[in-house]
């Protein structure tokens, strides 16, 4: 049986692809022992496990894009399989096995000279080799060396169940979205943001606030975000922004008329839910002032069981563009802090930025929160003002979607261009 051995790069010719990506299974033992454990990078104490005394079982990583497969890397608890495949696929329904054994001894397996492409690659266990289930340390999936994918064509059908809790998932964000406009207007940008959306197939759509320009109307709602975002309206899970309130309706008429109890699913415009091991926060800060609202995210957070945490709202704490930092965002920021919460979303200002950790008073802290500001969603672009500290990267003139990828116990990103090409990576991060 082989010692672990962390490796980063096989060689210097192959890169590890798949180390924080999501990841999904057909079971988990429990929660403690969900996928994304398997690409977490910790070849030691995290792991995934399948449910005991059954065949076949499967893992699978999200690579985010169809890459050229060269090695794998197999750590394996005690409980290991005897016989296996690895397979590779662009869609997670048609298969390609590239390699096959029945005769695993578990410890390490270093499989190389491996030749096959694909966007998803799996393990998929066929027999035991203890009367436990599968369990992997890591899942180390590897690309160049300079082969040229070329699989032999063994592909099957293979139906790809709903994720489990503990899975992976991918949630689609942004913020200041839809000006008065549509698609017959080439300049017209929140159309081109929406089919970016549908190319994800998120689990859900965040929005950071002013989803609808200029007075947030409900006839503007369904005039123009209708027409576009409006395709995910079932799946948003939306927030108010300062354009929200200006509707000559009344404030929220417009919003609260579009959006209905998504805008208020426990009858206020702030709520929270969870998805996986994730809790989600959808705060309003148009009226962080008021303390209704900020006693019920304290209480909100002293009950919350998940591992990770993501909060959003309109008005960035930090931001280095024209509207600048607002402090009204301060006092929350902190509360989330001291819950050891892992990300932040806003919009408000029209560009995008991301920082790094940090704490509610601007000082570098790998304890500290992530905040992403995502307000380029459609709206007419604002300039880079005052670069901020913590400030990692700063995009004007670019609209976009954020694509985020959840994974149980840690999270990463890309900005999607109108394009469909990506704009930014941002690293990832383990959840506190």
């Amino acid at each position: 049986m082989s010692a672990l051995v962390a490796t980063g790069r096989a060689d210097a010719a192959e890169t590890l692809l798949s180390q924080g990506r999501p990841a999904a299974s057909s079971s988990k033992e429990s929660s403690s022992y969900s996928s994304g454990k398997a690409v977490d990078g910790d070849l030691t104490s995290t792991r995934w496990a399948s449910q005991e005394g059954s065949d076949p079982q499967w893992i699978r990583v999200d690579l985010g894009a169809v890459s050229s497969i060269s090695r794998v890397k197999l750590f394996w608890e005690s409980a290991y399989g005897k016989a296996y495949k690895i397979q590779v696929s662009d869609d997670a329904a048609a298969w390609t096995t590239v390699y096959s054994t029945s005769d695993g001894d578990g410890g390490q397996d270093d499989l190389t000279g491996l030749s096959g492409s694909g966007r998803y690659v799996r393990l998929y266990g066929t027999a035991r080799g203890t009367e436990y289930g599968y369990s992997l340390y890591e899942f180390q999936v590897f690309g160049g060396g300079g082969s040229t994918p070329s699989p032999t064509p063994t592909a099957t059908a293979s139906p790809s169940p709903t994720p489990t809790a503990g899975d992976s998932f991918v949630v689609a964000a942004a913020g200041d979205i839809a000006e008065q406009c549509t698609a017959s207007s080439s300049s017209c940008a929140h159309p081109k943001t929406a089919a970016r959306v549908q190319e994800m197939n998120p689990e859900f759509v965040i929005t950071m606030g002013d989803n609808q320009y200029d007075d947030a109307r409900l006839s503007d709602f369904q005039n123009y975000y209708d027409k576009t975002w409006g395709k995910f309206k079932s799946k948003t899970r939306p927030a108010a922004g300062n354009h929200e309130t200006y509707d000559p309706a009344g404030v929220y008429a417009g919003y609260k008329g579009y959006f209905g109890s998504l805008a208020t699913p426990k009858g206020k415009t702030y709520y929270s839910y969870d998805q996986g091991n994730w809790h989600f926060i959808a705060l309003d800060s148009n009226y962080f002032d008021q303390s209704a609202q900020i006693n019920w995210l304290k209480a909100d957070l002293a009950a919350n069981t998940r591992g990770c945490i993501a909060a959003y709202w309109h008005h960035p704490l930090f931001s280095s563009g024209e509207h600048g930092n607002d402090p009204v965002s301060k006092p929350v920021w902190k509360i989330l802090y001291d819950a050891g919460a892992d990300l932040v979303l806003n919009g408000h200002d029209h560009h995008y930025e991301r920082f790094a950790p940090q704490n509610p008073d601007a000082k570098a802290d790998p304890k500290g929160i992530v905040e992403i500001l995502g307000g380029m969603g459609g709206a007419s672009p604002y300039k880079i003002e005052n670069v901020q500290p913590n400030s990692q990267k700063r995009l004007v003139n670019t609209y976009g979607v954020l694509k985020l990828n959840l994974a149980p116990a840690a999270f990463s990103w890309q900005l999607i261009g109108t394009d469909g090409s990506v704009k930014d990576t941002g690293p990832t991060y383990a959840c506190h």
